[in-house]
């Protein structure tokens, strides 16, 4: 059985701001994401300061291109020490497969475990509207979502970010150990903001989903802290206070 956890969207501007915030968490180093707006504005050094403080990190950079291309970006994020890295399932088996490739020869050359590898799927942004209308996919979401996922996991990959209401059609398609990853995580009395796949910490725990990302809930709270403690005892039931 994979281990529950939450991590914390670091979706902020720049490395003063994202050290300020995990300041005031003290003591306590959890699980973070580092997406494209933070790691375009401070690059790499955020990264190993960040890894450096004792946090795990999950970088987002949802890579989408050729299959070589993504294998030599793959290779050097290796290299960084991340926890966890991203691609999308849409650039198909091809490159996933030299993704995992291009992670495994830069952990190897850096004497590393190879980062998890996890494939996006679809946006938690895209409604069925937007999937069918702009898109041009005919099938359902939760049918497209578990096409990707099972391209995902034929490739050789750990899991895919999916909506936590599509966790559960993943798990059955793929196994319990394959790991899901579900981003729009809100509480029941917060904002969706521009979100449409939402669901709450605890209903996400029922989904049998491993991990939970959460962003504004928590970064935009007043006491980001009672914020993050209130959402991982909602979705572990404690076990990872």
């Amino acid at each position: 059985m994979n281990q529950k956890d939450v991590i914390i969207a670091c979706d902020f501007s720049s490395a003063e701001e994202t050290l300020a915030f995990l300041d005031r968490f003290g003591g306590r180093k959890p699980y973070v994401k580092i997406g494209m707006e933070l790691y375009y504005a401070a690059g790499p050094d955020m990264v190993r300061r960040i890894l450096e403080r004792g946090h795990r990190v999950f970088l987002d950079l949802k890579l989408h291109d050729i299959p070589n291309t993504v294998q030599k970006a793959m290779k050097n994020l290796a290299r960084l020490g991340v926890d966890m890295t991203n691609l999308h399932a849409a650039g198909g088996k091809k490159m996933m497969q030299a993704a995992v490739e291009g992670l495994a020869e830069g952990a190897a050359e850096a004497g590393r475990e190879r980062p998890l590898l996890i494939a996006v799927t679809q946006l938690t942004s895209t409604s069925a509207e937007m999937l069918k209308d702009e898109l041009l996919i005919g099938t359902l979401m939760e049918e497209t979502v578990a096409h990707y996922a099972s391209n995902a996991a034929q490739s050789g990959l750990d899991g895919v970010v999916c909506s936590p209401h599509e966790a559960a059609a993943v798990k059955r398609a793929n196994g319990q150990d394959f790991l899901t990853v579900t981003p729009g995580i809100r509480f029941a009395d917060g904002s969706a903001d521009d979100q449409v796949r939402i669901m709450t910490p605890e209903k996400a725990r029922a989904t049998g989903t491993d991990y939970i990302v959460v962003g504004r809930a928590v970064t935009a709270a007043a006491d980001p802290q009672s914020a993050y403690l209130r959402c991982l005892e909602a979705f572990t039931g404690g076990i990872n206070l």
